[in-house]
Parts: C-alpha cells; sequence; structure tokens
C-alpha cells in the first residue's frame, strides 16, 4: 500500500491505521514524490507495485487559490489525473479526498452522493476536477468527500487547524469573532481513517461522504470547543457580510454518511466526542515534548 500526503492531518493517520490493520505501507510526502510530476509519480508506483494507493495530498489555501487558480488545479486536479493513470496501469485499487466545497450550500439539508456539484470558487473546481479524474480514468476508484478535517497531525504543522487557532486566540484574551452563518459536519481526522479503512476492506467503490456526522455552525464549533475545553473567552457570532474573504464558501454544506452507514461501517461518534479525543491527543502530544 502506497499514501500519498503522508504526513498532513489525514495521511498521518491513514499511516497508522492500515498499518495497525496489518497492512505494509509506505508513505510519502511533498519533500520525496511531487505528485504533479507524472514520471516522478510512475516510477513511484512502478518500483513499489502498491495493490492499493490513498491520495491524501491536497492543496487547501481556498482564498489564495482564488488568485493563483492554477497552483490548485494542478496539485487537486492533474495530480489526481497521474495517480489515477498510473494506478490504471498497475491495476492497483484508488482511493481519493475530495471535499464538501464541491457544493454551492444552497440545499438546506446535508449533502448526500446523489446531489449534483456545483462549487463556488477556484478551489472546489479544482477538487472536483480531481474526482473527475479519478473517475474517468478508473472503472472502479474509491472517492471519500469530507469536510473541516481537524487531527493531531495539525499540531506539527505551521497551519493547524481550526481547534488550534480557536484556542491561540483565547490565550490572547481578546473577543474572538467566529462566522454563525456557515454550517460544516467538521471531521476527527483519526475516525475519517478509520472509516476509510473500513470502506477499502468492505471491497467498496464509488463515491461516498464521511463527514463528522454533525452539522454545525462555526460559531457553534468554537463554543463547543471551549466549553469541553473549561475555557470561556468572550466568543463573539459575525457574519459573511462583515467577515469578507476572497473566496465564495457554501453556507450550509455538511455532508450526509447515510451511505457510508448503510454499507455497515459504524456512524462517527458525537462530535464532542471527538473534540474530547482531540484534546487528549493533544495533551499527551504536549506532555512528551
Amino acid at each position: 500500500m502506497v499514501i500519498f500526503g503522508s504526513r498532513g492531518q489525514l495521511g498521518v493517520e491513514l499511516v497508522r491505521v492500515f498499518t495497525e490493520r496489518g497492512y505494509l505501507v509506505q508513505g510519502f510526502d511533498r519533500t520525496k514524490v511531487d505528485v504533479s510530476d507524472a514520471n516522478a509519480v510512475e516510477r513511484t508506483l512502478a518500483h513499489a507495485d502498491p495493490a492499493i494507493v490513498l491520495n491524501a495530498t491536497a492543496y487547501n489555501q481556498v482564498d489564495v487559490a482564488e488568485n493563483e487558480p492554477l497552483p490548485a488545479l494542478v496539485a487537486n486536479g492533474l495530480a489526481v489525473r497521474n495517480l489515477a493513470m498510473a494506478c490504471r496501469q498497475l491495476d492497483a485499487r484508488f482511493v481519493h479526498f475530495s471535499t464538501d466545497y464541491v457544493f454551492d450550500g444552497t440545499a438546506g439539508r446535508a449533502y448526500t452522493e446523489e446531489d449534483r456539484p456545483h462549487p463556488l470558487g477556484a478551489y472546489g473546481i479544482s477538487k472536483l476536477a480531481g474526482e473527475l479524474y479519478a473517475q474517468a480514468y478508473l472503472d472502479n476508484p474509491l472517492v471519500i468527500r469530507t469536510s473541516g478535517v481537524f487531527g493531531p497531525g495539525g499540531l506539527r504543522t505551521n497551519r493547524g487547524n481550526f481547534i488550534e487557532v480557536m484556542l491561540r486566540l483565547a490565550a490572547n484574551n481578546r473577543p474572538i469573532r467566529v462566522v454563525e452563518d456557515h454550517v460544516a459536519s467538521p471531521t476527527y481526522s483519526p475516525l475519517l481513517a478509520a472509516r476509510t479503512a473500513d470502506l477499502v476492506e468492505a471491497k467498496q467503490h464509488g463515491l461516498f461522504h464521511i463527514g463528522g456526522g454533525e452539522a454545525i455552525s462555526w460559531f457553534k464549533f468554537a463554543a463547543m470547543i471551549f466549553r469541553v475545553a473549561g475555557l470561556n473567552p468572550e466568543l463573539q457570532a459575525t457574519n459573511e457580510r462583515e467577515y469578507r474573504t476572497a473566496a465564495r464558501r457554501p453556507k450550509s454544506s455538511a455532508l450526509s454518511n447515510a451511505k457510508m452507514e448503510s454499507v455497515g461501517i459504524e456512524p462517527m461518534p458525537p462530535l464532542e466526542t471527538a473534540i474530547k479525543l482531540y484534546l487528549k491527543a493533544r495533551e499527551e502530544h504536549f506532555s512528551t515534548k
């Protein structure tokens, strides 16, 4: 098994979960293999000759992509084409991760796999392109859409994750403003990795959603984080109109896990449970440093 993006918030958990389940895992990050280089991808996979390839690489600078769309399209679209073509040559199973940002957020309910994508910006377009490349070049890829990923791997990266941003802001003792009119389904990466492994072992293919299982605004998510962490900063609600960004974002892009659950995969636990798991892992991380 080969996992690209092995040092990201999701990638580190995929390596851990599949290794624990007895797979021989080779992980590659961007310093070892540039997935936008078709020849490098072909050489790497030809040498490894894996039965399964997972792609957890992503360009996810949503606002930057609006002004510089090409890097996003290369990383999230054309790189997936490279991986899919190499997997086709090796007859390897391909697992690719996509995003809730392929939707426009106007459905008024959690999105299912049957809903038509309609991305609002360059990032979402690039991720949808990746999905289409996987589906075009392979008969049975497994494409997994997720939402708002956070995990212990974020403690080792510069960008961190939403929980780390909130905790950092709380330490500043200043009012914290978070949008209340944008809803997602934040997803804990160790649980996402475990459900991914379940789908792989169940030999599922096609399109699946694995979100955190709870539709929640970023404001309420922040409030939940502070409550679980035992913190009480001044948290203020803001909205899209006040908090302008370069990229348009879907206002309500929560994902339905019904299809995943229908094939016998265990439902996600409550989001509060995931936050507790994260904070426990965070405490263990800092206690060993």
